[in-house]
């Protein structure tokens, strides 16, 4: 496998915060605001408001809690505004009926190289489940998305530094897409980077020597993901386990105090049957249970 090749400075030129308001939103902003200083980025805070009218309102009635909704809009995207200062930045709300239509123009409209948001999570037999903005922008966005979920660690917002980056390739071509996030991240920050391949368990017994290949093979192939040149300042670390990807993954972010998880998306090709899976897959499940934001890259 060829090595990834990088430019000589990894590009975000405009990031897209999307924002209801609520806690995990103002959780996720110290990352979109970091990541945007690191990247010298512009940064969107792009709000969509679904009006909530009623039906016994009269027409003046309904105008008037447009505007009121619009307003209070507003005002809370200026106090975003106020914590974006010495940024480049603008505050958009957008009126729809629906966020995803009105979100896939702004990633068109604004060039955005990076959508960045908070998930409310869910519990009980939904306890996968992400909120159905972000559900639908993780299954729909072609844009990288950092996501920060509902069992993120609250220490890590203040500071939004990534120290250790943990990147799990499965060596897929969503995998190679993924790979120079995930090494930009950890250069920008100065961050240690590490490499996890987590094996399926095999289906047949295997002989010691068997496994010490698979192992050694894996290993080598994740040492040929990073380039030549990121030598100069950083020793990436490989690990390779054997179990189930989605917990193994999250299991060595806890171990390993990852405070950013990178993984590659398999691309559904836009068919909106086969996403409906993605609940099940690894990524998703990554992203809803993790202790720290998690970027995931469709390939």
């Amino acid at each position: 496998m060829a090595s990834v090749q990088l430019g000589a400075r990894f590009a975000l030129r405009n990031i897209l915060y999307l924002t209801d308001f609520s806690e995990p939103s103002e959780a996720v902003l110290p990352f979109a605001t970091a990541i945007a200083r690191e990247y010298g980025s512009t940064v969107y805070a792009f709000h969509v408001m679904i009006p909530q009218i009623y039906t016994y309102m009269t027409p003046d009635l309904a105008d008037a809690s447009l505007t009121a909704q619009e307003e209070a809009a507003q005002a809370e995207l200026q106090r975003i505004a106020s914590q974006l200062a010495g940024l480049s930045h603008e505050c958009i709300v957008e009126r729809a009926v629906s966020v995803w239509p009105t979100l896939e123009r702004a990633i068109k409209d604004y060039k955005i190289d990076l959508i960045v948001l908070g998930t409310h999570g869910r519990t009980g037999a939904q306890k996968l489940l992400m909120g159905s903005v972000a559900e639908e922008v993780f299954r729909q966005s072609h844009v990288p998305v950092l996501t920060v979920g509902p069992w993120a660690r609250r220490d890590m917002h203040k500071s939004a530094q990534f120290h250790n980056v943990l990147f799990a390739a499965d060596f897929s071509p969503a995998s190679v897409a993924a790979a120079p996030y995930a090494i930009s991240m950890a250069q920008e920050n100065q961050a240690r980077l590490l490499l996890l391949h987590v094996m399926k368990e095999p289906e047949d017994e295997k002989t010691d020597k068997e496994l010490q290949d698979a192992v050694s093979s894996a290993t080598v192939q994740l040492h040929e993901l990073v380039p030549e040149s990121a030598e100069a300042w950083c020793k990436p670390e490989t690990i390779v386990l054997t179990g189930n990807p989605a917990d193994k993954i999250l299991e060595t972010a806890r171990e390993r105090h990852a405070d950013l998880i990178v993984v590659g998306l398999h691309d559904h090709h836009g068919h909106l049957a086969a996403a409906t899976h993605l609940a099940r897959t690894t990524a998703h499940k990554i992203v809803a249970n993790a202790t720290c934001p998690v970027l995931t890259v469709k390939g």
